[in-house]
């Protein structure tokens, strides 16, 4: 088990590096660019090589790669190159916000897909018909679209939850929930269809084994059959597309995030590859990486406890 964490650890760094590397390389490959999208175009080209300069965008790739990791370590990762504020400061505002978003979707996610997954495969019937309507409604609706009716529904129509903004946890606990409410049902909608369908596959995959009929014949319990024995061999299956939700969720939340007026990393993002402040968009990639590695981890070691068979991979 642990030699199977340090290995999943190990290629975890490494996807870091080399994604980051590679979109270090398309971001800063322009030094010349850059410095005229920072001074504006009609700056004079003694302007723009002297930006250049300025910035240190005159250093050889490897370099400055190399400048931007150690940063990373010390948690420096530079300022921005149109206010100046520190990109660790402006993420720490906005990350909260976004990760709130995340974690809440994947929590009700995952409880959520797994008894539909499960009911929809053992009951059959009318669940069954509802997760496959579901799933191809979360596929074929995007989420903006979603989030616009919730708006209406429920911001505009009844008045019941707020339409947009933000209230921190630390100022009220009843105004964190109501306003994170919409946003998070926004989110859930395609990603539980999504999820629950393949939970569902699993199950029906694993109770057409042949270990489920002997279970079955020795006289135990479905219910037992199913829970202890059915879902720990489909959890794989499960857990993995689970954790590939993470993207999703996060593509999500940007456009979510403009809908609703957050204040959170996608809305960041989206700002900074506008202007091209390069710094704020290297830490907003960074910072996804990150998410998304930490959410496959932890679903490959929870795969493991569930499943002994996947510790040996």
């Amino acid at each position: 088990m642990l030699v199977s964490v340090v290995k999943k650890l190990v290629r975890s760094v490494g996807v870091l590096l080399v994604v980051s590397f590679a979109t270090f390389v398309l971001m800063y490959g322009n030094g010349p660019g850059i410095a005229r999208g920072v001074l504006g175009t009609r700056a004079s080209e003694a302007d723009v090589r002297a930006e250049v300069v300025r910035l240190g965008l005159d250093k050889p790739l490897l370099v400055q790669y190399g400048d931007w990791l150690k940063g990373v370590v010390t948690g420096n990762l530079g300022d921005s190159f149109f206010t100046g504020q520190s990109v660790t400061s402006a993420l720490s505002s906005r990350v909260p916000v976004t990760l709130t978003l995340i974690v809440l979707s994947l929590l009700l996610t995952a409880v959520a897909s797994v008894l539909l997954g499960v009911a929809a495969a053992v009951r059959g019937g009318w669940i069954d018909r509802v997760v496959q309507f579901l799933s191809v409604l979360g596929a074929a609706v995007p989420a903006f679209i979603i989030a616009i009716g919730l708006v209406f529904a429920f911001a505009v129509s009844v008045r019941l939850l707020p339409a947009t903004g933000y209230v921190s946890p630390d100022q009220s606990v009843s105004g964190w929930l109501k306003s994170v409410t919409l946003p998070v049902i926004a989110l859930l909608i395609g990603s539980i269809a999504n999820a629950a369908a393949q939970f569902r596959g699993a199950v029906l995959d694993t109770l057409s084994q042949d270990f489920v009929r002997t279970l079955r014949a020795r006289g135990i319990p479905e219910s037992r059959v199913v829970f202890r024995h059915v879902l720990r061999n489909a959890a794989g299956p499960g857990l993995t597309a689970l954790s590939l939700q993470t993207l999703g969720l996060i593509g999500g939340a940007v456009i979510i995030e403009q809908v609703f007026a957050l204040p959170g990393l996608g809305d960041l993002s989206n700002t900074s590859a506008q202007k091209g402040d390069v710094p704020l968009v290297m830490g907003c990639v960074l910072v996804t990486i990150v998410v998304v590695l930490v959410v496959n981890l932890l679903g490959d070691l929870v795969t493991a406890a569930v499943n002994p068979k996947a510790r040996t991979r």
